[in-house]
């Protein structure tokens, strides 16, 4: 896709996504600055098969998570400069990295803090996020996976400079809340 036709579509995604963020209940993180991150979250129950963490926690369905959910069009935006996959992911990882220790404040802080058991999300941009303290686990009801793969579609062509990119698996992302705290808790 050549630069003009994914600046145009960047520049629709812009004016839609005012309008999926108020029907998704999604909030920002702000870091200490008051800064947006590249997060948004909302808390959500668990809807999938029972999952056990590394750690042992036990996640069952209805359990609460805080959703965790990328602002793809800013991150794009950041992104879009850069011809470099590695240097993509790189400036990915350090943005999720970033917002960590603000998730971990903002849970801190919830009303819900004690029922929290952890950050859920679901992506295909998943490598290097065992370094953040993530698992992945597959999503394994196939028609989900593959809605999900469909709505990945957008973005996959858009942030790709190569036309044969290879696309990922969408897969869900798991943090329990004890070790985002451990790991990420504001001094």
């Amino acid at each position: 896709m050549n630069m003009n036709v994914r600046s145009y579509f960047l520049s629709v995604w812009k004016l839609i996504d005012p309008i999926y963020y108020r029907f998704t209940r999604l909030e920002h993180i702000v870091n200490e600055e008051g800064k947006r991150t590249i997060i948004r979250v909302r808390l959500t129950r668990y809807k999938g098969r029972g999952v056990i963490l590394a750690d042992g926690t036990v996640i069952h369905k209805n359990d609460v998570l805080l959703k965790i959910h990328l602002h793809n069009v800013n991150l794009l935006k950041q992104v879009q400069g850069y011809d470099s996959e590695l240097r993509r992911g790189l400036v990915i990882y350090k943005s999720v990295r970033d917002a960590l220790p603000s998730i971990a404040h903002y849970i801190q802080l919830h009303e819900y803090k004690d029922e929290i058991k952890g950050l859920i999300g679901i992506t295909s941009l998943y490598k290097g996020c065992k370094r953040l303290g993530f698992e992945t686990k597959s999503i394994q009801n196939s028609y989900y996976k593959f809605f999900k793969k469909l709505s990945f579609l957008p973005i996959d062509l858009l942030s790709t400079t190569t036309q044969h990119s290879s696309r990922t698996i969408p897969m869900y992302l798991f943090m329990p809340k004890d070790q985002l705290l451990q790991k990420y808790k504001h001094v």
